[in-house]
């Protein structure tokens, strides 16, 4: 099948994953064609960037929320990309941006007969673990917080607008405000080995996942719909990880002491802080799921994976943290 051409419509461009798409869409290259020509990108976004970038970008404004600023956003859109999502606290706004607003784009999506669609929800919809080595669906979507419930209620319409839904694991690089600071967090609170570190996650690279995004967006190859886990193919064990963060002066060097569970969350307990106890066990505990077919489905090649990627963003990690950088 060849490249689609014609207009690509991105929800959340400005975002952490979105931004990482948007520059993903604009670099053929890095999903499979370095001669295809570069698509032009409608953008929803609340905010209009002050600077407006690349020519091939459109930005729309407008909030996902307002049907008014949905409504004809997908006219002659060959592929629409919903990546905008709320993760915060709020359940009346996780309804209304995750489900309704899902809701809102995927029915103009369907409404404008756009040849492609794809929707980015997260494996956080399966629940609590252990989760070993689980493929697609293989157990029952248990999710245990609102902004996990209203990504699977997103879901539902997605999946019947024909989506491909991508599920990633933990996302990492630049302009992630929420799992490294989690983890310096739990880190200072717990410091120890958490049960050896041997806790297995599915992670990815967030440049790796916006090539995915692209590729399956506007890629030589069609993915069928349905659901796909977005991560790097080999897990992680979450001692490598935070190991690699202190090697790169993330996060503080690696404590001598190794700590079960039980000891770990007793500890977690005598220091109270933002982060959770589900927040620790997601990390501490297995949380893997089989992430081979999309790389196959695709045609692009995972790379070394996310851990050798930590060096190019450690610089930003510092500074979001305000940690002195190494010698």
């Amino acid at each position: 099948m060849a490249v689609l051409n014609g207009t690509v419509v991105l929800t959340g461009a400005t975002g952490f994953i979105g931004s990482h798409a948007l520059r993903a869409l604009l670099d053929p290259a890095g999903w499979g064609d370095g001669d295809a020509p570069v698509p032009r990108i409608r953008a929803l976004v609340r905010s209009v960037p002050k600077e407006p970038g690349p020519a091939e970008v459109e930005w729309v404004r407008g909030d996902l929320t307002d049907p008014d600023a949905v409504r004809g956003l997908c006219e002659g859109a060959r592929a629409v990309v919903h990546v905008a999502s709320y993760i915060g606290g709020d359940e009346a706004l996780c309804r209304a941006v995750n489900v309704e607003g899902t809701r809102l784009v995927m029915e103009e999506a369907a409404r404008a007969g756009a040849g492609r669609v794809v929707h980015l929800s997260t494996t956080a919809v399966y629940g609590a673990g252990p989760h070993r080595g689980i493929a697609v669906d293989e157990i029952t979507a248990e999710p245990a917080s609102a902004v996990s419930r209203s990504r699977l209620a997103g879901e539902a319409y997605a999946r019947r607008a024909g989506a491909v839904v991508l599920r990633p694991g933990i996302v990492l690089g630049a302009g992630d405000r929420w799992v490294v600071p989690a983890l310096r967090e739990l880190v200072e609170r717990v410091p120890a080995e958490w049960d050896g570190g041997r806790g297995l996650l599915t992670l990815v690279d967030a440049g790796d996942l916006g090539r995915l995004i692209a590729a399956v967006a506007v890629g030589r190859i069609a993915v069928p719909a349905g659901v796909q886990h977005a991560g790097h193919p080999q897990p992680v064990r979450i001692g490598d990880l935070l190991a690699e963060l202190a090697a790169q002066g993330v996060l503080p060097p690696r404590p001598e002491a190794d700590w079960p569970v039980p000891v770990c969350l007793e500890r977690l307990r005598a220091a109270p802080g933002r982060a959770s106890e589900r927040q620790f066990m997601l990390a501490a505990e297995d949380h893997w799921y089989r992430a081979d077919d999309l790389w196959t489905l695709t045609g692009l090649q995972p790379g070394p994976g996310p851990l050798s990627r930590l060096a190019e963003t450690a610089g930003w990690y510092r500074g979001l943290l305000g940690v002195a950088g190494r010698e």
